[in-house]
């Protein structure tokens, strides 16, 4: 027996389990081998239910269920009592998936968690079955064969439960490409995944991720220091609001040593009086430990083109990267209308009819 199963009452998947990950690529493959799935933007999550206990892995391993009370409570209504699946944590607000009530879950005390949780229930969205309602581990099967067992699972035990949702699947390309269009940045993109493969833990085998990535006229307010040096680690970026007030909106720091210190010399003449009139720096968050506490304010006279995968709270999730220097564009030319949310609703696509994915045809020899 593979040393990451072990016996229960039934045999089950020995946790922490390792989910299988994605390779990052430009483009979603070509064939009838591949499946293609929504990716979407929330927190990856295992689900394992065992008689009364329900564990919540997130994709590190840590544990979520304190987090997410609700997601607990719905699967213990579920009549099944030995499963396991893989899955996404979403919180839908106002028709739209919201990162940023999901990042408020992760609080320490939880009667403010259990708050957020009345206020903006999350929903569980799932992509994958490794442990059948009979408590029998399945990631050995080809993905073909556990997503119909998916399939049925959601038939039997899922219509009554409407915050617990079966993502679509197809093996049409131009169907996942519609995705892609249609939902814009309110999706994180789509996933392709071998249909001839069974379950890979831990691994970037057979699942590849293809992302978002958009652009944006920004400007550059201000900078930090690399950490312990007297040269530029980032440059600060801002966007004007329709009242004229400038916001900070994240950052860029995608550059080569010598640019840094050619950057430096830029940007140091213009160093005065605080650009930003709207939301200013902080410090910097647990997020981007590796920056210096302090910044440095700039005159709003340099645009920069940037792109990036997400914005949402008035600021881009994580750092961009800088495409070019836009010495052609006014300043206030760089406003917060240029920044697009999804041109439609994810959550259409989980009341959408799923079509089942056909095998994976035999290759020719």
């Amino acid at each position: 027996m593979p040393s990451n199963l072990r016996s229960t009452r039934s045999t089950s998947l020995k946790r922490p389990y390792a989910p299988m990950d994605a390779k990052s690529v430009p483009e979603p493959p070509v064939g009838p081998e591949w499946q293609y799935e929504p990716k979407w933007d929330g927190f990856r999550c295992l689900i394992f239910r065992t008689s009364d206990d329900v564990f919540l892995q997130s994709k590190s391993g840590q544990p979520l269920a304190r987090y997410f009370p609700d997601v607990v409570a719905m699967v213990q209504r579920l009549k099944p009592d030995h499963f396991a699946l893989d899955g996404e944590i979403v919180i839908p607000v106002a028709g739209r998936l919201s990162f940023d009530d999901l990042l408020l879950r992760v609080h320490p005390a939880a009667s403010r968690v259990q708050l957020l949780a009345q206020q903006h229930p999350a929903m569980l969205v799932i992509f994958d079955l490794l442990v059948s309602d009979k408590g029998i581990p399945i990631v050995a099967q080809p993905l073909a064969q556990r997503r119909a067992a998916l399939e049925r699972f959601a038939r039997s035990y899922l219509k009554n439960m409407p915050n617990i949702r079966l993502s679509p699947a197809t093996t049409s390309l131009t169907v996942a490409r519609r995705w892609f269009r249609a939902v814009g940045g309110n999706l994180d993109g789509i996933v392709a995944k071998r249909l001839d493969l069974p379950y890979r833990s831990g691994t970037r085998d057979g699942m590849q991720k293809i992302k978002h990535r958009q652009t944006a006229d920004c400007v550059v307010g201000g900078f930090r220091y690399a950490t312990g040096k007297r040269v530029l680690g980032s440059l600060l970026l801002g966007l004007y609001d329709t009242e004229g007030l400038l916001h900070h909106v994240g950052f860029t720091s995608s550059f080569t040593q010598a640019e840094r210190v050619r950057l430096t010399a830029l940007v140091k003449p213009l160093e005065g009086l605080s650009a930003f009139t709207g939301r200013s720096p902080g410090r910097p968050s647990r997020w981007s430990t590796r920056e210096s506490a302090d910044w440095r304010p700039l005159q709003p006279k340099l645009v920069v083109e940037v792109e990036y995968d997400h914005f949402t709270g008035g600021r881009f999730r994580h750092g961009t990267h800088l495409l070019r220097w836009r010495g052609d564009k006014a300043p206030g030319q760089c406003t917060l209308e240029q920044i697009e949310g999804g041109r439609g609703s994810t959550l259409k696509l989980l009341t959408a009819p799923a079509k089942r994915p056909k095998k994976a045809s035999p290759k020719r020899r």
